[in-house]
């Protein structure tokens, strides 16, 4: 048996650490010529699914060091993309939005995720493609897994992204 044909590198498990590498290096790849990274694309699409959210529910949701999301929505708000706004329900905390060019960016960065999507699945027929998704929603659903939040975001610590992961 050669090196690579061993048992542990045709596993499930190795498999979708593998895929999972290789998705979010392209992933990011694309999103890099649009000026973000996908920690981006992820907050972008909360807030438009909840807007007025506030910073420490972001950060929950996210499962985010909150020092490390006050730098980020500090950056995307420098750039015009997120307002923060006294929330009508606690003026102690921030209701956060995506403001006009913010939704322009989701639009470009949904685009893009679609592009990566097809070019990621194009060797499946469309039934294929359906039933990976219904299975891998099993898997996240028995893995205790946030639907639609990588779990990439409690490794963004206060001093940066980190840069690897021994298990990708």
């Amino acid at each position: 048996m050669g090196k690579n044909e061993s048992r542990g590198a045709g596993s499930a498990s190795f498999l979708l650490a593998q895929l999972g590498s290789h998705a979010a290096t392209k992933f990011a790849e694309r999103l890099e010529p649009l000026g973000f990274a996908p920690h981006h694309a992820g907050i972008f699409r909360i807030l438009a699914q909840n807007p007025g959210v506030s910073q420490q529910d972001l950060a929950k949701t996210l499962n985010m060091h909150a020092s490390r999301l006050v730098g980020i929505l500090d950056e995307l708000q420098q750039r015009g993309l997120v307002e923060r706004r006294p929330s009508e329900r606690d003026r102690r905390f921030y209701a956060l939005h995506l403001s006009s060019d913010g939704e322009s960016a989701l639009r470009r960065i949904g685009v893009a995720a679609q592009e990566h999507n097809q070019a990621l699945l194009s060797g499946l027929s469309a039934d294929q493609q359906k039933q990976l998704t219904d299975l891998l929603e099993i898997i996240v659903k028995n893995q205790s897994l946030t639907r639609g939040v990588h779990p990439g975001y409690r490794r963004l610590n206060p001093a940066g992204p980190r840069t690897e992961d021994p298990h990708e």
